[in-house]
């Protein structure tokens, strides 16, 4: 079984859903795998558009039921340190941030998804597992190994996340 490894900070504006991850590799590459089409494509699925700040790119959502394209706005790009993105969809809003640091031969990712109504904070005992699932599958990818199984993130995590959510 794998272990929630997330975590909940209160901010003004609700909640920071935060997850780390940490790479034997330059911080240039865990950029690459971060943002190039080719390589997200092995962990999340491709993008296509004009990649920029205040851009929209079309996102395939490759290892969800029926593959779903879906419109994200690039809200910040400062390679190779943070990636900002956006999107709104029937479940709500979604603001993601990915900000990397680079020390002793490695790189951490920082992943933070703001999480700013009752709404979207009730949503984190979803929302947790499956960024637990994609972040380790960005790391299977990049290692070439072989994927993790969902079923071992979802439901088993559900009641850590939800023991997360403030009474």
């Amino acid at each position: 079984m794998t272990t929630p490894s997330g975590r909940l900070f209160g901010t003004e504006a609700g909640a920071d859903l935060v997850l780390r991850r940490s790479y034997r590799a330059p911080i240039e590459d865990v950029w690459a795998s971060l943002t190039e089409s080719e390589r997200t494509a092995r962990w999340y699925g491709p993008w296509e558009g004009q990649a920029g700040p205040g851009r929209v790119i079309k996102v395939q959502m490759a290892f969800e039921e029926g593959e779903p394209w879906a419109e994200m706005r690039i809200g910040a790009c400062e390679p190779p340190r943070r990636l900002e993105i956006s999107a709104v969809d029937e479940e709500g809003s979604w603001l993601l941030e990915f900000a990397l640091t680079e020390s002793g031969g490695g790189t951490e990712l920082r992943f933070t998804q703001h999480l700013n109504s009752p709404k979207e904070l009730g949503m984190v005992s979803h929302v947790g597992p499956g960024w637990e699932y994609y972040l380790d599958l960005f790391g299977t990818a990049r290692d070439g190994a072989p994927a993790p199984d969902f079923d071992d993130y979802f439901p088993s995590m559900r009641a850590y996340y939800e023991g997360l959510i403030p009474e």
